[in-house]
């Protein structure tokens, strides 16, 4: 008996471990269909949460769009009822008020003063100047008015008033408030573009900081971008400078200078930097007439005078020079001019010591440049075709 008990016990043993096994397979199933259940629902309830976000959103925004065309309509009726308010017969002043009152017409007085010729420029540039007074009129009366483009580009050879066309405008700006100091900075690729990684863009910033609230006249811009080398540090100077001339144009005017074949083909490589600059003038050549004319001026300014034979000399002179290569407008009848007075300075200092002299100078001595103090066409001649003199 006691050994079929033992058998009976055995199996009993082999058969609960069968069921407990059963029993708890069965329960991982169950618990495995669980989380799959809670997981489907938890992902069911994270995509509901989601679309019910967009559709927020949209309707935000839908909202924002309501409202934002809502303050454009009102903004466009106040602009039509303050315009129906302005009597027909409203006056805003008179344009010579305004060009007296501002000093714009004592600038364009001292335009013409300071530049002989160039009659394209000094019309352009007053054009510029009746637009600005024409807005500051419609201003007056409460007329929708915008700043315009006033950046712009110089082109012409060197010598030829661009700088001080630029130093003009300025001044133009300043007094009509599209600026606050009218100042003129001058820079070159030098001035912006550095000469290893990272260098640039302080550069660039520090001049562009200098010229804020006035003129920033980069000339040769061209020498700006360099087409055979990718790398080259000046398209990032030519970037930020893009930037400021768009977001900055209320605060800041960009002149680009230089010869005009070479300025056209810049803008074909750099098409932002022409979309920006609104005003395109071009500065002509000057004519030998014109030129002795300068010459008369400078010297008026230095307070000296030519004497009446020296003109002659002087005309033949620019004639031939301008044939020469390094030949730069009124800056070689600057060049010319200083020659002649320095000339003029030994001549009366060997006068003074000359044994037959009392050593006395009179102020019509010393007012006066005389022919032999210039340089003829035959020492011009003789120095060579290459030489660079004055």
């Amino acid at each position: 008996m006691a050994f079929v008990g033992y058998l009976y016990t055995s199996k009993s043993a082999n058969f609960l471990q069968k069921n407990v096994l059963k029993n708890s397979v069965r329960k991982q199933g169950i618990c495995s269909l669980n989380a799959s259940s809670n997981s489907d629902n938890s992902k069911l309830s994270d995509a509901l949460k989601e679309a019910d976000i967009e559709a927020r959103k949209i309707r935000e925004e839908a909202e924002r769009r309501k409202e934002e065309d809502e303050k454009e309509r009102m903004k466009k009726q106040m602009k039509i009822d303050r315009l129906n308010a302005i009597p027909e017969d409203a006056e805003a002043g008179t344009v010579e008020e305004f060009m007296y009152k501002d000093g714009v017409k004592e600038i364009l007085e001292k335009l013409d003063t300071d530049l002989v010729g160039l009659i394209p420029v000094k019309s352009r540039v007053r054009e510029i100047a009746a637009l600005l007074v024409v807005d500051k009129l419609r201003r007056n009366l409460g007329l929708d008015t915008s700043v315009p483009s006033l950046h712009m580009c110089f082109t012409g050879a060197p010598g030829t008033g661009k700088t001080t066309v630029a130093m003009r405008m300025g001044q133009i700006l300043q007094r009509m408030g599209y600026s606050r100091s009218g100042h003129l900075v001058v820079a070159t690729r030098d001035d912006l573009v550095g000469q290893y990684v990272g260098h640039t863009a302080p550069k660039t910033k520090e001049v562009i900081k200098k010229a804020m609230g006035g003129v920033l006249l980069i000339d040769e811009a061209y020498y700006l971008y360099n087409a055979s080398n990718d790398r080259d540090y000046g398209q990032e100077s030519i970037e930020i400078l893009l930037n400021v001339m768009e977001e900055n144009r209320e605060d800041i005017v960009v002149v680009l200078a230089g010869y005009k074949d070479r300025m056209d083909k810049f803008f074909s490589f750099i098409p932002g930097m022409s979309s920006r600059v609104g005003n395109h003038i071009e500065f002509p050549n000057y004519e030998p007439e014109e030129l002795v004319s300068i010459a008369k001026v400078m010297c008026r300014d230095l307070e000296y005078e030519m004497s009446v034979d020296s003109e002659p000399i002087f005309f033949e002179y620019i004639k031939k020079r301008m044939t020469m290569p390094y030949f730069s407008n009124a800056r070689t009848v600057r060049n010319a001019v200083d020659r002649a007075r320095m000339r003029a300075a030994i001549r009366l200092f060997n006068k003074a010591f000359d044994q037959t002299s009392d050593g006395m100078v009179s102020k019509t001595e010393l007012m006066t440049l005389e022919k032999n103090d210039f340089v003829s066409v035959e020492e011009l001649i003789a120095r060579g075709e290459d030489a660079i003199v004055e």
